[in-house]
């Protein structure tokens, strides 16, 4: 969800100094899991009223949000260990955001790395690659291959 904070940040405000920004697993397209579970009383009580807002339609938050004006990194997961939501998913994810919501037109750069959602971001590959593009612009494992 910190992506989409981001970017409704900046949607809002200018920041002179800002120019790069990594976005870990965003769920730049809204989730599936909303769509499926948003009724449900449990999850509504675990997510609350900003969990509501993260599903899939096109009026859903993050499909207003307008482009970011900042250079754009995106490192998606594509390794669940989660039973419960991998059925809604037909291709890669991380157990709770797709590769393909994580995209955003406007990405500088993307990477997919073999890791699922809630560790992704203790990963020292993943520490790695943000450094590199915040720093330089690209993700490591791009400027290589």
């Amino acid at each position: 969800m910190g992506g989409i904070l981001v970017r409704a940040y900046f949607r809002d405000h200018e920041v002179a100094e800002a120019g790069r920004v990594v976005m870990l697993a965003p769920p730049n397209h809204g989730s599936e899991i909303v769509d499926v579970y948003r009724d449900r009383w449990w999850f509504r009580r675990g997510t609350g009223p900003a969990g509501q807002q993260l599903g899939t339609a096109a009026d859903s938050l993050p499909n207003t949000l307008p482009p970011l004006k900042l250079e754009v990194g995106v490192i998606a997961g594509k390794r669940s260990s989660d039973p419960w939501f991998n059925r809604l998913y037909a291709g890669d994810h991380d157990g709770k955001v797709s590769v393909a919501s994580a995209r955003l037109p406007e990405m500088k750069d993307m990477l997919v790395v073999d890791s699922g959602h809630t560790f992704m971001m203790n990963s020292p590959a993943v520490i790695r690659e943000v450094k590199a593009f915040l720093k330089d612009g690209a993700f490591e494992r791009s400027r290589s291959s």
